[in-house]
């Protein structure tokens, strides 16, 4: 005579959901090691981030200090090149390296102030526009639509010409022209997860479409929005330093990276590190950024798959 007895399905359901949780993430680490330029543009964030942020307490020279008998001394590679100014100065006797490092502190502020005030923007439209359709997907999409006919680059010019070019300026400008494409990502990523299973479900059970919105569709559309705020973080960086470049973005003496550029192009002949140094930081902030985009696109779509 045999016994059965039966086992209870909930503690080990119970247990299967505590374990997924870990593996969920060791799978996604082993796949974010082993995507090769990811790794790559993370340590170099990872660098330019710190050497901004720790930097500069480390490496105290004044970047706004002016020294006329030291004027454009090389970097401490070239021959008549000095250690007490490892990156040489500009034309004014600054020092290169202490106003690089606060020129990234100027562009990483500029780039992530750009991102927090777009991407709200643009996800508040885009979730808005995607969930509720009818008359409001319609109106926000023209609204979508005009912006994508601006060119942001020239209106950003035109606005910060009109207005006068300050810090503040820039980031308010470059925050309230560049939250369409956010608006154009999770408006499509809304209207998909708007038809799922578990949104049927808390509508069933009586959630409000707001609480829906919060609950159940902005987290599920967040990946999206992360993707898209690193890609536009890159944007940001080129856009500002073109600004800056032209005169109308951030003004002198704050370093900037577009602004040391600008002020070096007349040397550029006769002293082409100038222009090379803060144009090679520009260039691999920008890489570094778009890199951990990718990567994190790849992982997202990677994991969205299993």
């Amino acid at each position: 005579m045999s016994i059965i007895t039966a086992v209870p399905d909930e503690p080990v359901a119970a247990a299967v959901a505590v374990d997924a949780a870990p593996s969920r993430r060791r799978a996604l680490l082993r796949r974010a090691r082993a995507n090769r330029p990811f790794m790559l543009g993370l340590s170099l964030l990872t660098l330019i981030v710190l050497l901004a942020v720790v930097g500069p307490l480390f490496y105290s020279l004044d970047p706004y200090a002016q020294d006329l008998t030291t004027r454009a001394v090389p970097p401490v590679w070239y021959a008549r090149g000095s250690w007490a100014h490892v990156f040489g100065t500009d034309a004014l006797g600054r020092d290169y390296l202490a106003r690089l490092l606060h020129g990234g502190r100027v562009s990483l502020l500029i780039s992530l102030s750009v991102v927090i005030i777009s991407g709200s923007i643009g996800t508040a439209v885009g979730v808005v526009g995607g969930y509720f359709a009818g008359k409001v997907d319609l109106g926000i999409t023209f609204l979508i639509t005009s912006f994508l006919a601006m060119p942001s680059i020239l209106v950003a010019l035109v606005i910060v010409s009109m207005v006068g070019s300050s810090l503040t300026v820039v980031i308010l400008v470059l925050g309230l022209l560049m939250w369409v494409r956010f608006a154009v990502v999770t408006r499509t990523a809304t209207q998909q997860i708007r038809g799922l299973d578990y949104v049927a479900a808390a509508q069933a059970i009586g959630a409000s479409r707001w609480r829906i919105v919060f609950g159940e569709v902005l987290p599920n559309v967040m990946p999206q929005v992360i993707v898209v705020a690193t890609l536009e973080a890159a944007s940001a960086v080129i856009v500002e330093a073109s600004l800056s470049f032209l005169g109308l973005g951030v003004q002198a003496p704050t370093p900037s990276w577009g602004l040391m550029i600008a002020e070096a192009r007349t040397y550029m002949f006769f002293a082409f590190w100038m222009i090379a140094i803060p144009g090679l930081s520009l260039a691999a902030l920008a890489l570094a950024i778009n890199l951990v985009g990718d990567g994190l696109r790849d992982l997202f779509a990677a994991g969205s798959r299993n």
